[in-house]
């Protein structure tokens, strides 16, 4: 499959998504002079600002998403250590995590979640929670307790945990399809143990794939920032200018173990759907098409003898798997499904994850320079 993102991720680390490097004060009004004879008078047109305006301060967003992050500590034995389960030596690396050296994983290592349900319902990283024998989460207002894993899911990096509480501050969600690059966002979460530190960027990108979780069935279609990123926030929230939970933030791209220019966090449509599934079932019930896919390019669609770049190209179907079922060939190319068009494999992977076994969506497919119209009823995997 062909990488949307080609990065020298050296050091990919599992860390927070802070958002920041961006003033936001306001410009000093100048002083105009007094008009003179033949100067005509202004006329004010009041213009209502869109939702997704640049805000005067983020304070009442912040402000709502900081009692909703908590602190995670996970603890290892030293037998899980021994048998290199430690997520944390594979996104950080041991000399970033032991840098005196003695090249032993770390006992312990700390993350951010977000209270998904007033509960005690928590969503984090699955590289968070992974192998560890004991969790203690802290609340905003410091209160601690002993959590227990709920349910996991590798292929996404993500995790529910559980703390026996009620009445705990839940976010509302924001509907992270609507999300547009440029938009103003905030990360929550606890770099190196710095608790509650809130921080602010922007979209850079939507459905990056940077090959995290080794391919294969995993999804990856991460929401891009240009936010300062660093360890500790693997978990934490990725909120927008209204205060609402747009994802959790969950990696960074680096050479150095600490923040190099890319961030990226699971969108919250994605990361919802399974924590619902987790919850219900105890793990992600998971619909497939039934296909390997790769993506379009101008050079493959002059190949293929297309006048379109951008599509989800199936290479193989699964023998009995729902692609297969409906009726798709090997070299069709799924340009939408359900109306909305579809450009990247990440996209695909995310619609397609998102969706339960037994619905039906209606793709658009171009065969040979023919767009077709054909619904697939997905099965489970």
């Amino acid at each position: 499959m062909k990488q949307i993102l080609s990065l020298a991720l050296a050091g990919m680390v599992g860390g927070l998504i802070t958002l920041g490097g961006y003033s936001l004060m306001q410009p000093e009004s100048p002083a105009f002079p007094q008009p003179g004879p033949y100067a005509q008078s202004v006329k004010n047109i009041n213009i209502p600002a869109k939702a997704n305006a640049f805000p005067f301060d983020f304070k009442d967003a912040a402000a709502r998403a900081m009692p909703a992050v908590v602190h995670i500590s996970a603890t290892m034995s030293q037998s899980a250590r021994n048998n290199g389960a430690d997520p944390f030596r594979f996104f950080f690396g041991d000399e970033f995590m032991n840098p005196f050296g003695g090249g032993q994983a770390p006992a312990s290592g700390a993350g951010s979640g977000v209270i998904f349900s007033p509960d005690g319902y928590i969503l984090t990283n699955n590289h968070v929670v992974a192998s560890a024998n004991q969790l203690e989460v802290t609340l905003y207002d410091n209160r601690t307790f002993k959590a227990e894993v709920v349910g996991t899911d590798e292929k996404t990096d993500l995790a529910v945990i559980k703390v026996e509480a009620s009445g705990l501050p839940a976010l509302p969600l924001a509907n992270s399809d609507e999300a547009q690059v440029g938009e103003w966002v905030l990360a929550v979460g606890n770099p190196f143990d710095l608790t509650s530190t809130v921080t602010a960027g922007i979209i850079s990108a939507k459905g990056r794939n940077i090959n995290l979780l080794g391919g294969g069935r995993s999804i990856e279609s991460f929401i891009q920032t240009d936010a300062a990123v660093n360890p500790g926030n693997s978990g934490g929230a990725l909120v927008d200018a209204q205060g609402r939970l747009l994802g959790i933030n969950t990696a960074i791209a680096t050479r150095t173990g600490v923040f190099s220019g890319y961030s990226f966090a699971i969108p919250i449509n994605l990361a919802a759907r399974i924590a619902d599934d987790i919850i219900e079932y105890g793990s992600f019930q998971r619909a497939f098409l039934g296909v390997t896919i790769s993506d379009l390019d101008s050079k493959y669609a002059e190949e293929l003898g297309v006048n379109i770049a951008q599509g989800v190209v199936i290479e193989e179907l699964a023998d009995g798997g729902s692609a297969q079922y409906a009726g798709l060939l090997p070299k069709d190319i799924i340009t939408g499904v359900n109306g909305r068009e579809v450009k990247s494999v990440p996209e695909l992977q995310e619609i397609v994850g998102r969706s339960k076994v037994g619905d039906v969506l209606n793709l658009t497919v171009n065969r040979r320079g023919e767009e077709k119209k054909v619904a697939v009823r997905l099965k489970a995997g």
